[in-house]
């Protein structure tokens, strides 16, 4: 079943952040991330403003840092250390944004429900959408009173490079690629040395921005559907999404999710592995879509 507008497990707006932002149960998370390229710092914007009461999420840190690939997902003791630590626990609705709009958040709200916790959303639009709308932000930390959390992990939302390479070789699952289609292509150089350029086997575009308006608020559900079946994704198998390092993968996953669609995973470790071996597949050149 799809979900409804305001939907405080996958994605809220501003106006319900607004009405409920007072509320004592309430846990607002900036998950703002940003490649290198773009000079931005997640950190250092949150310090300088953020919504009221929010916590900064530090996606690098509160990953699995014994891997050498890109903030891989944390394991599920360091995940209910660092939200203790943020005076977050069981029986709290969280709220994550981002200051992209909808960019990095997406990959916070598909780790709490990797840990079995969803009472969690995005903000639709982000912090720009907040501030577009001249609502309040503050530069003041918030008040940390320490909350019991316990997880449930669901090891089917996270799939590895073994798990993926069988899924290619068989077809028996679709898997969704959130990279730009220049990339997905092998027209485009990746942004991170040494890696090869191109795409998983049979893997099908939809790029992360392609299920967004001009505003950076998702489309509503039909105008979803129709991106997922005009690139060619068979909504009938189950899904994996993947991206460069499994960021905006999260943002293909969360719009699955609204329209209904439960039976996906994410590749965590995405192209900063799968490129990175020779002895892995790929394809190059036209992207095969569902336009005949």
């Amino acid at each position: 079943m799809a979900a409804p507008k305001d939907d405080p497990k996958t994605l809220v707006s501003t106006d319900w952040l607004a009405r409920n932002l007072k509320d004592p149960d309430l846990r607002i998370l900036d998950a703002s991330w940003y490649l290198p390229e773009t000079g931005r710092d997640g950190r250092t914007e949150y310090a300088a403003r953020h919504i009221p009461g929010a916590r900064f999420f530090d996606i690098d840190e509160i990953s699995d840092q014994r891997s050498a690939l890109p903030h891989m997902a944390p394991t599920s003791e360091k995940f209910i250390s660092r939200m203790r630590a943020m005076g977050i626990g069981d029986g709290h609705q969280v709220v994550v944004y981002d200051g992209a709009g909808l960019f990095s958040a997406a990959r916070v709200w598909w780790t709490f429900h990797l840990m079995g916790k969803t009472n969690v959303a995005v903000l639709d639009g982000g912090l720009p959408k907040w501030l577009a709308e001249g609502r309040p932000v503050t530069d003041a930390p918030p008040v940390i009173r320490d909350r019991h959390m316990t997880v449930s992990p669901r090891r089917a939302m996270v799939m590895d490079v073994t798990e993926v390479a069988r899924a290619a070789k068989l077809g028996d699952h679709v898997i969704i690629d959130a990279r730009a289609p220049e990339r997905v292509r092998g027209e485009a150089a990746e942004p991170r040395p040494g890696l090869r350029s191109g795409r998983i086997p049979g893997s099908r575009n939809v790029h992360f921005r392609t299920l967004l308006n001009p505003d950076g608020t998702f489309k509503d559900l039909p105008d979803l559907r129709r991106v997922f079946t005009e690139a060619g994704v068979d909504l009938d198998k189950p899904a994996i999404t993947t991206c460069g390092s499994g960021v905006t993968a999260a943002v293909v996953s969360l719009a699955l999710q609204r329209i209904g669609k439960t039976d996906h995973a994410l590749y965590d470790g995405s192209w900063s592995e799968w490129g990175m071996y020779a002895d892995l597949p790929l394809q190059t050149g036209p992207i095969p879509d569902g336009v005949s």
